[in-house]
């Protein structure tokens, strides 16, 4: 059985966009530019933000913890930092669990 094939559907086949390498390649590093933009470089800053916060703890400073737990910094450690969540009660929390520093007077 033979199929006889059309000379068109041939060439147009074997026929390639000129310059396709060229604009797939700078499609690829502006794809990249985008996402380095919109995802990478802010999530560095947010990073860079937490660390210098996690840094800057003092004793008495008022933190929210990640499980939401809200408390006073009783204790530093090199990475644990204690935290008196009510009168007497005191909980032992990783430093990079510290998730915001709340403004004095926000836990009684």
């Amino acid at each position: 059985m033979s199929f006889p094939s059309s000379p068109v559907i041939a060439q147009a086949a074997a026929a390639q966009p000129a310059g396709g390498g060229m604009s797939m390649i700078i499609m690829m590093v502006v794809l990249f530019g985008l996402m380095y933009f919109m995802m990478i470089r802010p999530q560095m800053k947010r990073q860079k933000e937490h660390k210098s916060m996690i840094d800057a703890l003092a004793k008495g400073d008022e933190v929210v913890t990640s499980g939401g737990v809200l408390g006073r910094v009783t204790k530093l450690g090199e990475s644990f930092v204690g935290v008196e969540i009510s009168n007497g009660v005191e909980v032992q929390v990783q430093r990079s669990s510290v998730v915001q520093v709340v403004p004095k007077g926000t836990f009684k």
